[in-house]
């Protein structure tokens, strides 16, 4: 496999190694908490999962369906957009629906991108967003993460040292792995910098609508003139637990939309129809779904917070997102996020993601998940606080822990 010349731009899959661990542990019996891959574990509306079972079966639903989404799918979701944003998008031009936002980003990736191309991606970041476009040929440019002056410093140095300048600039708030959020200001910055530097702004706001404190998530589509460079993309896995179904959107500028549905017209039939009118109906119909999906993060993130801090594990509380961006505690610091997380299957029974899965400044962090109820969360700290005080002499039961460091 390592003949070939894309898979050999492709590193070690971080999270392979983790599951490996991990699949061992249960064979032997172990009872894994897990809280690694962000996979919700919430039931899809009831409306909708109706709306599906009426559909399956009728004349023509079982034929090839449309690429780019149908009609009356990407209405609903310029209708979201407007309701929700107060952006007015044209649904013929400017929306395509997607095989979940991940799709989107690998083909918009492919229909943009020429060998050689500078793309900005934040590290750490969600793992497509860098290598989508290293697939489709193009060298990766870090920026942080993080939402602030030093972002557009990083911008400016990329812009004036970068050969050639960079084609585009990935965003992702809410921040899958870290949680962190941006506001319309940084958005209005960065929209600028884009039109004078000639970039693409790719965003990337599938937690939309998984927030807690303070303000929901913006678009950075409500900045004038944004449609001019930006594209984005949302999915309906976590607003409506629809993970497996695998739809999400595409919207924004018209010719980097049609350039996508273009790609996508040569590789995809789109998806199921009975699903898109599904969805149709998800993003049409009631929406007390989406906040009572809200109430059910934040009270496991609440949990998670509380139990792991009396464990002695102290987490930042995320504001948005269905993540935990955790440190790593100090004294195990040392050896490694991925390390950490198989020693923390092995000693605890609990399953995390290694946050340099998303980039090598994740390396300090692991990434948890909010997918399992609050007394699951519960029972994983205390398996982290009796591993924190009496399971740390050893590593992987064989390194004593301080020749390790």
């Amino acid at each position: 496999m390592t003949d070939f010349h894309r898979i050999r731009r492709l590193p070690p899959y971080v999270f392979e190694q983790v599951n490996r661990v991990k699949a061992t542990a249960r064979n032997a019996g172990a009872d894994i908490v897990d809280l690694g891959m962000g996979n919700p574990d919430l039931d899809a509306p009831a409306h909708v999962i109706e709306k599906l079972k009426e559909t399956i079966g009728k004349p023509r639903t079982d034929r090839y369906s449309a690429s780019k989404g149908i009609p009356g799918l990407r209405r609903a979701q310029a209708a979201y957009y407007e309701r929700r944003f107060g952006v007015k998008v044209n649904p013929d031009t400017q929306v395509v629906a997607t095989l979940g936002s991940k799709e989107g980003f690998a083909n918009m990736a492919q229909a943009i991108t020429a060998p050689g191309d500078v793309i900005l991606v934040p590290n750490p970041s969600y793992p497509i967003h860098a290598f989508g476009f290293l697939m489709a040929g193009a060298a990766i440019r870090s920026v942080p993460c993080e939402p602030g002056p030093e972002f557009f410093h990083a911008l400016e140095r990329a812009v004036a040292h970068s050969i050639p300048s960079p084609l585009a600039l990935v965003l992702c708030y809410p921040s899958n792995p870290t949680a962190q959020v941006a506001d319309l200001d940084f958005y209005r910055d960065v929209v600028a910098f884009a039109k004078k530097h000639d970039l693409i702004v790719l965003s990337d706001l599938a937690y939309s609508e998984v927030y807690f404190d303070g303000d929901p998530p913006p678009s950075v589509l409500q900045v004038p003139g944004a449609v001019d460079v930006t594209v984005e993309f949302t999915s309906m896995s976590k607003t409506f637990s629809m993970a497996g179904w695998r739809m999400g959107f595409a919207v924004g500028n018209e010719r980097l939309i049609a350039a996508l549905a273009r790609v996508k017209s040569y590789l995809d039939y789109g998806a199921y129809t009975p699903i898109q009118v599904a969805a149709t109906a998800a993003l049409n119909g009631p929406q007390e779904c989406i906040a009572e999906m809200r109430g059910v993060y934040r009270k496991r993130r609440d949990a998670l917070v509380e139990s792991f801090g009396k464990a002695g594990w102290e987490i930042p509380s995320p504001s948005a997102s269905m993540f935990a961006w955790a440190p790593i505690p100090e004294k195990f610091r040392s050896l490694g996020s991925l390390e950490f997380s198989k020693l923390l299957i092995e000693k605890a029974d609990v399953a995390v993601a290694p946050g340099v899965g998303f980039g090598e400044h994740g390396d300090e962090y692991v990434r948890i998940a909010l997918v399992e109820n609050e007394q699951r969360i519960r029972q994983a700290a205390r398996n982290i606080r009796r591993f924190l005080e009496t399971g740390a002499e050893t590593l992987h039961n064989v390194v004593p822990l301080a020749a390790a460091r």
